[in-house]
């Protein structure tokens, strides 16, 4: 059975810059010194028993470093992602200062096979992108989330 996720979009209208969408770049010694395709929206894998729309928000929350400021989630349906994972996801208006954020952290051996343990955070940096820098920038598989959501608001 293929893993699932749920994860937020959180969007605002910045009155020069269009549409902007909050999003985190993933943290990490394999992303470190990369921009394109390794950003992403706040989100995270689930159970069969947990209900995806809860996920996401506590997603949000421990990505971020708060909860998300906004209570109305539009649904933008789900994506498949590399590697088979299915993403649901919602939108929500709302505005949140991306340079506050302090996200969890994962444990990993680094360097490989070194025995030695190290944290990192899930989510290094947050930012506030127009939805065309972010098209670049997202993992591929969430790109078409950028579309639903302007189709949304159109």
């Amino acid at each position: 059975m293929p893993r699932t996720s749920a994860g937020l979009l959180l969007y605002r209208r910045h009155p020069e810059r269009g549409v902007e969408v909050l999003v985190g770049h993933m943290g990490g010694p394999f992303w470190a010194r990369r921009d394109a395709g390794a950003w992403s929206i706040p989100k995270g894998e689930h159970g069969p028993d947990e209900e995806p729309r809860d996920v996401a928000l506590r997603e949000f929350a421990e990505e971020m470093g708060s909860p998300a400021p906004a209570a109305d989630l539009v649904p933008l349906g789900e994506v498949r992602q590399s590697g088979g994972k299915r993403l649901t996801a919602w939108a929500a208006e709302g505005d949140l200062d991306a340079s506050a954020t302090v996200s969890n952290t994962f444990s990993l051996e680094w360097p490989p096979r070194s025995g030695r343990v190290q944290e990192f955070p899930e989510i290094d940096r947050a930012a506030w992108l127009t939805v065309e820098e972010a098209r670049s920038r997202l993992v591929a598989g969430q790109v078409p989330l950028l579309d639903r959501l302007l189709d949304l608001l159109a």
